[in-house]
């Protein structure tokens, strides 16, 4: 699977020990292939058209269809099932031609590497007679890939120094013939089976019968690189019926040879803190990535889903004379800014003015600005900046709040009875997109009742997400759609994290 995710770096100032430790670790692991990911991310940022299937994986599918790569771009989804494509290869074929003729750049997004068993040499063929240039990005193949994640290299100095991808079928229906004899006849050798799950009991049995000895190591792997994955290590001739016992579904591949047994002894995706946890984030596109980074770091399968969108709308003049700023969010420091900027308004006329919110990450945003923020609470909620705004009786305060949402922080102020203007600054919509399946075993985070509401509008069901939630309101909003809510200790991106680990120890 092609991962593009953008590395960043964390600030280990602000992050637990654990997390910082660990997470650097990842990064150094994965710097070695950190151009080859900008590169893939720059071909689909600018393409104006992409083709895709059904073996990219959820996390990728959701950037792609969510806009996160190729904002601009026309989606084609051309994904194949046995006995349900999208779309023929022929006219796979034909669609790239077309595109490529209206002058657009395409992309044709493919799972493992195009040229593996993945059809790319005959969507080639046909840009090739009419002179259509193109470009081919290698991607890893699920055969190497796949065995990687299991903890199975697949040639070792000790037990193969061979290695043969073998297909287990050619077209719908029909079985690949595979030569047995001389698959049997090899030694030191890793045998890897593609599309050869139906084809498990046919390709044990005939290489048993081809004279191959039916201790040898086995393995199904199922799903790999996912939070699904799973992995059956056995012998060829108690491989087929422990995978119809266990119901091993598809994608999957076979694995064949001495390499198996080892892993046991080398597993590791499953190890890593948050591996085996898919997790939903559901944040507005722009303010996404640190998390996502985090959590993909730490070894989640992470799917982008942005349940919101916020859009700036015209502030009111009630903040001007106002003693007290206070800032509910980062995008109402960006809304508010943004109003100084557009009404050529000098921030030296603020003198004397305080500002306050409701945690480190608006507080961060303020002081990008060279303002100090003179409050935040102890605990990052709405309700706790209202009830601890050290403001004295004879002073007013200015709110920067969403339009048509209820707010802590000004409900708290008035229930003290202090003088009071609430500004909208933004107004919060849901994102449109394609329906959303959940699968069993989902965690969502939510950092408002507004992503709350606008994932339960795309989720074909909502009962039983474990719901990771920023405060009280939104946590009663996520227990309204009948999710299993839990509480993070403070709004913060690491306090986050830190929850979803403590909930993927308590799942394992």
């Amino acid at each position: 699977n092609l991962e593009v995710s953008k590395l960043g770096h964390l600030d280990s100032a602000t992050t637990e020990n654990v997390l910082n430790e660990y997470y650097q670790m990842c990064l150094t692991n994965k710097a070695v292939t950190e151009g080859g990911l900008e590169y893939a991310r720059a071909v689909l940022e600018r393409a104006q058209v992409i083709v895709y299937d059904s073996l990219i994986g959820d996390a990728l599918t959701a950037m792609v269809e969510g806009g996160f790569l190729g904002e601009e771009a026309e989606l084609v989804y051309v994904g194949k099932h046995a006995g349900d494509h999208a779309m023929t290869q022929e006219n796979i074929n034909r669609l790239l031609l077309e595109k490529a003729r209206e002058g657009k750049r395409v992309v044709r997004l493919k799972g493992g590497d195009p040229f593996l068993f993945g059809r790319g040499g005959e969507e080639l063929e046909l840009l090739a007679e009419q002179g259509i240039p193109f470009e081919v990005v290698p991607g890893v193949t699920s055969a190497i890939a796949v065995p990687a994640y299991h903890g199975i290299p697949v040639t070792h100095r000790e037990m193969a120094s061979e290695l043969h991808i073998i297909t287990a079928h050619r077209k719908q229906g029909e079985a690949a013939p595979i030569d047995f004899q001389s698959l049997a006849a090899l030694k030191n050798a890793t045998l890897i089976f593609m599309m050869g799950v139906r084809e498990l009991a046919r390709i044990c049995q005939g290489l048993i019968e081809a004279g191959m000895d039916r201790a040898t190591p086995a393995a199904i792997l199922e799903k790999g690189t996912t939070a699904a994955q799973r992995r059956l290590i056995g012998t060829l001739e108690n491989l087929p019926r422990r995978a119809e016992q266990a119901q091993i579904g598809r994608p999957g591949i076979i694995v064949v040879g001495k390499v198996c047994t080892l892993a046991e002894k080398f597993h590791w995706a499953e190890n890593r803190p948050l591996g085996g946890a898919r997790i939903i984030v559901t944040r507005p596109r722009a303010k996404m990535s640190r998390l996502y980074e985090q959590l993909t770091g730490l070894g989640a399968e992470v799917i982008p889903l942005p349940a919101i969108e916020t859009v700036p709308i015209e502030i009111g003049d009630g903040w001007q004379g106002a003693d007290w700023l206070v800032f509910t969010s980062g995008t109402a420091v960006d809304a508010f800014f943004a109003m100084l900027r557009q009404r050529r308004i000098d921030v030296r006329s603020l003198l004397g003015v305080k500002f306050a919110a409701v945690g480190k990450a608006t507080a961060a945003l303020i002081e990008e600005r060279g303002i100090l923020v003179d409050y935040m609470p102890e605990t990052f909620c709405g309700q706790a900046l209202g009830q601890g705004l050290p403001v004295e009786l004879d002073q007013r305060v200015a709110v920067f709040a969403p339009r048509d949402t209820e707010s802590t922080c000004v409900a708290a102020l008035a229930e003290r009875g202090v003088a009071l203007s609430v500004l909208e600054a933004y107004e919060t919509r849901p994102v449109a997109g394609k329906p959303f399946a959940v699968r069993e075993g989902d965690m969502a985070v939510f950092t408002s009742a507004s992503s709350v509401r606008g994932f339960a509008a795309r989720a074909d069901h909502t009962e039983g997400v474990l719901a990771v939630c920023i405060g009280q309101q939104t946590g009663a909003e996520a227990a309204r759609h009948g999710m299993r809510v839990k509480i993070a200790q403070r709004a913060t991106v690491d306090s986050r994290v830190e929850k979803t680990i403590q909930l993927r120890k308590v799942a394992r």
